[in-house]
């Protein structure tokens, strides 16, 4: 081979060596993230949902590429984030924090897979045709937190029966709202005890609700499920801490940030699930064919150093419930 014919091989392999690396990486499947929530304080879930496509044999940046999409509380910005993952030709859209996230990934594609994390009534909400036979292309995990409102309540008529003010705090723009307002009004029928209602819809309005929880002297809270109320959920134990109210969350993350008391379903279990469903999916199974997962579990967790700050002593019947009591 002369010369001039050598260097044109040459550089013919150098340029195609680019090319087949890039071909090699665009042939990595690639997971959408969509959730309602903020990046940091969804850190421990989204470790879960990396554990769960391991153990279906996903390895990040190794054989699967995640791209991450966070509205960060904003509701109205998911349809366009959830278009913007369709664009990207994604395998698998996951859709977590709420009703809302998986409702805009369902109406941005009927082609893509979706794998959902909610604690609404997904048949309610018409993301499912029904549980155990989701049809279409959606599946994923049903948190049921609205539901155990209820419980909560008596959990927390338990632990300050003395309670003369019991409130409620929502987010008037959290989907399931008017659900968790009628569980609401549902247990205070059973207590026999009206329950107000307070509203906060962004961070700012956070120190206001808690102003008005203190104006209506309110000596009992129930936080309501909510990825917003989640995602600063360090403020709100600590607003519940100052102002001296005795509070129950639906989530552990709040119990272990200083808050009171939980009782719900483990979220890093539910995200866990949603890692190992999407890995089935990029295996070849159909959402259609895999039912809507349930929690089987549902924990209650203590925080007693808080309960010694605001002068409680937790009933010995809850202590010897409680699945975690943090010291």
């Amino acid at each position: 081979m002369d010369r001039r014919a050598f260097l044109g091989t040459l550089a013919g392999t150098l340029l195609a060596a680019p090319l087949t690396a890039q071909a090699q990486r665009s042939a990595i499947p690639v997971v959408g993230f969509l959730c309602s929530a903020s990046p940091v304080p969804y850190t421990p879930f989204v470790v879960a949902f990396r554990q769960g496509l391991n153990e279906a044999g996903y390895v990040e940046r190794r054989n699967v590429a995640i791209e991450f999409r966070w509205a960060e509380g904003h509701y109205d910005r998911l349809p366009g984030l959830a278009s913007d993952l369709v664009r990207r030709q994604v395998a698998v859209l996951v859709a977590t924090g709420g009703d809302a996230p998986v409702l805009a990934a369902k109406a941005a594609t009927a082609q893509i897979p979706i794998v959902f994390a909610s604690g609404g009534d997904p048949v309610k909400a018409g993301v499912v045709a029904s549980l155990n036979r989701p049809g279409g292309n959606v599946t994923g995990v049903n948190v049921i937190f609205t539901a155990l409102v209820p419980k909560q309540v008596e959990l927390l008529h338990e632990l300050v029966p003395q309670a003369a003010t019991i409130s409620a705090l929502v987010n008037p723009n959290y989907p399931d709202v008017d659900l968790q307002r009628r569980e609401l009004q549902e247990a205070a029928t059973v207590i026999k005890q009206p329950i107000h209602v307070v509203s906060a819809g962004a961070e700012r309005d956070i120190d206001a609700a808690f102003r008005t929880l203190v104006q209506q002297k309110t000596d009992a809270l129930l936080v309501a499920n909510d990825p917003f109320f989640v995602s600063r959920r360090d403020q709100i134990a600590a607003l519940a801490a100052r102002h001296a109210i005795p509070a129950i969350y639906s989530e552990r993350e709040y119990t272990v940030a200083g808050g009171l008391m939980s009782y719900g379903a483990s979220l890093r279990d539910a995200f866990r699930q949603v890692g190992i469903y999407a890995g089935r999916i990029l295996k070849g199974a159909k959402p259609a064919d895999l039912p809507v997962e349930q929690p089987t579990k549902f924990e209650l967790v203590i925080n007693l150093k808080t309960a010694k700050a605001l002068g409680l002593t937790i009933p010995p019947s809850l202590l010897h419930r409680a699945d975690q009591v943090i010291e």
